[in-house]
Formats: structure tokens, C-alpha cells, sequence
């Protein structure tokens, strides 16, 4: 269907979307030998194909035009020119500045003053990393670290956990075995079962709080300070060697107890689940080295700089947000799996799910006015070989129309010595065996029973597969920093294109504000005090029960 000139971009894509619905992808990659060619697309360590994806040329190049119809191109300069398009807090929102290396400043006009205070922080959290991974950097006793516990939440959490996770075949070995672990329950669970497991002699804790007023980081700082005067004594040494602090407030960090020489700031312009770029990546460093660190900035930079320059049509988050904007306002399409084959990814769903609905699960747009398109879809996932064997019975046979994000790296295992040639042979075959397996379910979701061979016939009604479910493949050259912070970068661009034709601000998080505040309110009911107020029923019901 080609479109109509005389329609708005808007209204082609609507009629787009009726015709869209009386062609199954098979049709079209049946008509067009030659489709992966088209709608595909490779920048950098990254090859992007969305040619599972329902979409033909004519419905992009609408979509291209409602971009432009929403002055797409004026606002990524607004957020590289450090406007303050967070404008309900009225911020900035410069988490790229994070990855911009010292010596190209002048390409986009970032305030020199703001590029030498970011890397003074790389610089001073590099020599914390070299102190940690050299056995260098001891407790109040004297005995070297070989514990490190980051005590956050949210983004202060997920980006270091799941970076870190995903890049531990690249963790340095240092002498005395540096083990970096992860707290962010607010109940308590997390860090008791962990201090159970260490020694207080040998941890240090880092704790990772934006505003350095978070309560659920807080409590779980309190308990590790508690376990350790319990352990160690009543002592400033145990402040001074025992915690590191990562926040925009000194003054706060400070009247914690932790020492300005094991303080790394940040800037109000990070948001939280932007912050992995920042000193929150702090465990990332302790992980792979500050050199490898170094290189997950240069891949986003490389993403940043794409996303920059790139037409539309050659542009990976242009086209990853746009299609997303098609599935989602046009084709009905309210969810996304994230499906990484690699185990290694285990917690990208999650960080995905932070940065997606956190940013764009919004209502109102930027000129407080109800939305008039639906924005983020619910975003979920898992590890692709372990859903198969969960919900992939939905994503096959089930009514909801699902769109999926599949991610895998293409190579993997490498025997770089001869006594190893054998060990990496055996998981390069479970390699491939994933990578099959990603393949295969893409393609069923895709085509469906004329994915089969031919010798199955006519299935009955239970065993069939209608397939039009679409998707896209994401695949890396190898999973290393390098093109990890690519893939991050280009969701994080992704986010901001949706956000720009939905017209909402992706940087504020209000929604997360109003329960953390009700939650003070009940807590000294909790404890046992007379309430200042009655609540409803239901909670009152609760608390009686809770109470005894």
C-alpha cells in the first residue's frame, strides 16, 4: 500500500495499519526475496534486523514524516546541547556527556568545565579501582579487601548489576580474588543473608544514592554499619575504611560519616536509571577494570554520535523507536519481551523494564494535557532458553499480540591456548545451540506452520501456529564492553525518540514519588504509634492484622 500525500503522516499510518492487518509477514517475505536486505540494518559491533518486523517501506517513510511532524530532529539537538528538556524538574538531561572523551569537546559544544569534572570523577574512580584490585586499599584492622557490597536501589542497582553480570568473563583477577556483590531489598533479606557470608575485617560497602536521602539504601547502610561496630567496634576508622559513597550531595555523604577522599559525586543531570555512565558504574570498574569501563563509555559514545548524524532510515534508535511507536499505537501491540540467548544477559529484561517504563510510562504530556496516544508498553522478559520453557506457550498460541526485542551475540567462545581448544569446543556447541534456538523462535513467531516442513501436513487445531507475531534480532559481533554500551546506548535513544512523538518528558519519575510518601505516613502505625490520620478501610483492616 503506498500512502496518500493528501492524508497527515498520522492518518496514513492509520491507513497503513487497516491494510497491515490483512497481511501476515509470510506475505511479505514472499514478495520480496531480498527483505532481510532491506530491513536490516549494521552499525558498529551491532546488527539490527527488524525484518520481522510488520512493516514495509512506504508505512517507514510515514513513520519518518510523523517524526518530522513532531520536530524529531529539534529535540535531539535539545538534548545534545544540554537544554533543559527535563522540564518539570528543570534539568538537563546529559547522561551522553558521561561518555564524551576529553579530546572531543569542541565537536558538540559541551561546557569545558563540565567535561573536566566528569573525568576527574573517572580518574578518581579509577584510583580507588586500582587501590581495591592491587590488595592495596585495607580495613580498620589492616587486612586487604576481598569483599566489596553495592548498597542501592533501582538504578543505583540494576545498571551495575546487570552490566556487571554480562561482563564477568572479562573480570580481572587480582590477588587477593575481589568479589563484588549486590544489596537493594529494602526488607533486609538481601544484606542479612549476605553478612552471614563475609568477613567485616575484609568488606567495604558503596553506597549509591543520587540524593543521598533514599530509604530503602539507607537502612540497608545502617545495617552494614551496625554489623560492623558490632564487629569491629565503635571506631571512625570503620567510617573511613569502610564505605564508599556515590551521590551529588557531599554535604549529606558527609554527615553520614563517609570521608571525603572515598566520596565520588555525580550530577543532578544523571538521571537514576541513566547513572551506570556515572561513578554509580563504580562496580562495574571493581569488575572489569577502569580500561574496561573506558570502553563501554566509547561504545554509547559511538551510539550517541550515530544517533546524532544518521538519516532516519540508516538511524538504529530512530528506527528502533519508531517501529515501537508503529507496534504500539497502530497495530494494537501494548507488550515487549526482551529475549537475550545468553546467560550472561540475565538481568537486561530487568534493566530494560526500569528504562522503558520508568521513562515513558506516562499520561500527561509536556504541556500537562491528557496523552492522545498510548505510550510505553509493558515491558518484560527473561533469559530466551529459560522462557521457552515458560511463556513462550503464550507468545506461540495465546490471544495477545506480543511484539519481542531477541539479543545474541554471534561469537562467543575462543581457545586462545591449546590446553583450552577442547573445553571451549564443547561450549562453543552449546553456543550455537542457543543460537539456533533464538533463530528458530524468531522465525516460527514470524512465518508459523510454513515455518515446518512440508512432511507435517495439516496439523490439528491444538498443535497449530498462526505465527504474524513480530519481532526483531539484535545481534552482536561478541558481547564485551565495547558493544554493550552500544546496545545500551541505542535503547536509551530508543526511549527518547517515543518519548518525542508521544510528547511526554522521559526524564522525570513522579510516578514512583507519591507511594514512597503515603509509606512514611504508615510506618509509625506500623511501629506502633497512634496514626495522625484514619485510613481506609483496607489498610486499617491490614494493620489490624499486622499488628495482631
Amino acid at each position: 500500500m503506498q500512502a496518500d500525500p493528501s492524508l497527515s503522516p498520522y492518518e496514513q499510518l492509520k491507513k497503513h495499519a487497516e491494510f497491515s492487518k490483512t497481511v501476515h509477514l509470510n506475505d511479505l517475505f514472499g514478495q520480496d526475496a531480498a527483505r532481510f536486505d532491506q530491513f536490516t540494518l549494521e552499525i558498529g559491533p551491532l546488527l539490527f534486523d527488524y525484518s520481522k518486523q510488520r512493516v514495509t517501506r512506504a508505512i517507514l517513510e510515514s513513520l519518518t514524516q510523523f517524526s518530522d511532524s513532531v520536530q524529531l530532529r529539534h529535540w535531539i539537538e535539545k538534548l545534545f546541547q544540554g537544554d533543559p528538556i527535563n522540564n518539570t524538574e528543570k534539568r538537563a538531561a546529559m547522561h551522553w556527556a558521561l561518555r564524551m572523551p576529553e579530546n572531543q569537546q569542541a565537536d558538540i559544544g559541551l561546557d569545558q568545565e563540565i567535561l573536566q569534572a566528569i573525568h576527574k570523577q573517572i580518574d578518581h574512580m579509577g584510583f580507588l579501582v586500582d587501590q581495591l584490585q592491587r590488595g592495596q586499599y585495607r580495613g580498620c584492622t589492616g587486612e586487604v579487601i576481598t569483599d566489596v557490597v553495592n548498597i542501592g536501589v533501582g538504578g543505583s542497582d540494576l545498571g551495575p548489576l546487570m552490566v556487571s553480570r554480562a561482563l564477568e568473563d572479562y573480570r580481572i583477577q587480582t590477588p587477593q580474588n575481589l568479589q563484588v556483590h549486590f544489596v537493594s531489598s529494602m526488607d533486609g533479606s538481601q544484606v542479612s543473608h549476605l553478612l552471614n557470608e563475609l568477613r567485616p575485617e575484609t568488606t567495604l560497602f558503596i553506597i549509591s544514592s543520587k540524593s543521598f536521602t533514599t530509604v530503602d539504601t539507607l537502612y540497608n547502610a545502617e545495617t552494614a554499619r551496625s554489623w560492623l561496630e558490632r564487629k569491629l567496634g565503635r571506631s571512625s576508622r570503620v567510617d573511613r575504611c569502610h564505605f564508599i559513597g556515590v551521590s551529588t550531595s557531599q554535604e549529606k555523604m558527609t554527615e553520614w560519616g563517609i570521608y571525603p577522599e572515598h566520596q565520588l559525586g555525580m550530577w543532578d543531570w544523571v538521571g537514576g536509571r541513566f547513572s551506570l555512565w556515572s561513578a554509580i558504574g563504580l562496580p562495574i570498574a571493581l569488575t572489569i577494570g577502569i580500561e574496561g569501563f573506558k570502553q563501554l563509555l566509547a561504545g554509547a559514545h559511538l551510539m550517541d554520535q550515530h544517533f546524532q548524524s544518521a538519516p532516519w532510515s540508516e538511524n538504529l534508535p530512530v528506527l528502533m523507536g519508531l517501529i515501537g511507536v508503529w507496534n504500539t499505537n497502530f497495530l494494537n501491540i501494548k507488550t515487549q519481551a526482551i529475549l537475550p540467548y545468553d546467560g550472561r544477559l540475565e538481568y537486561l529484561a530487568d534493566y530494560l523494564q526500569q528504562l522503558e517504563m520508568e521513562s515513558n510510562g506516562k499520561s500527561v504530556t509536556r504541556d500537562g494535557e491528557r496523552v492522545k496516544l498510548g505510550t510505553c508498553p509493558i515491558i518484560w522478559g527473561n533469559v530466551g532458553p529459560n522462557a521457552q520453557h515458560a511463556f513462550y506457550q503464550l507468545l506461540h498460541q495465546g490471544t495477545e499480540p506480543i511484539t519481542c526485542d531477541f539479543i545474541a551475540p554471534a561469537l562467543r567462545y575462543h581457545a586462545r591456548e591449546k590446553q583450552h581448544a577442547e573445553a571451549a569446543s564443547e561450549l562453543q556447541a552449546q553456543h550455537q545451540l542457543a543460537l539456533a534456538n533464538c533463530l528458530a523462535q524468531s522465525r516460527l513467531l514470524a512465518l508459523g506452520e510454513a515455518a515446518l516442513d512440508k512432511r507435517y501436513g495439516t496439523l490439528p487445531a491444538y498443535k497449530r501456529y498462526y505465527g504474524n507475531q513480530s519481532s526483531s534480532t539484535i545481534l552482536l559481533h561478541e558481547l564485551n564492553a565495547f558493544s554493550l554500551g552500544a546496545l545500551l546506548a541505542a535503547y536509551e535513544h530508543k526511549v527518547f525518540v517515543q518519548s518525542v512523538i508521544w510528547g511526554i518528558n522521559p526524564f522525570d519519575q513522579w510516578g514512583v514519588e507519591m507511594g514512597k510518601e503515603i509509606a512514611k505516613e504508615l510506618l509509625p502505625a506500623l511501629q506502633g504509634e497512634q496514626a495522625s490520620k484514619p485510613f481506609d478501610s483496607s489498610t486499617e483492616g491490614l494493620l489490624r492484622f499486622i499488628l495482631g
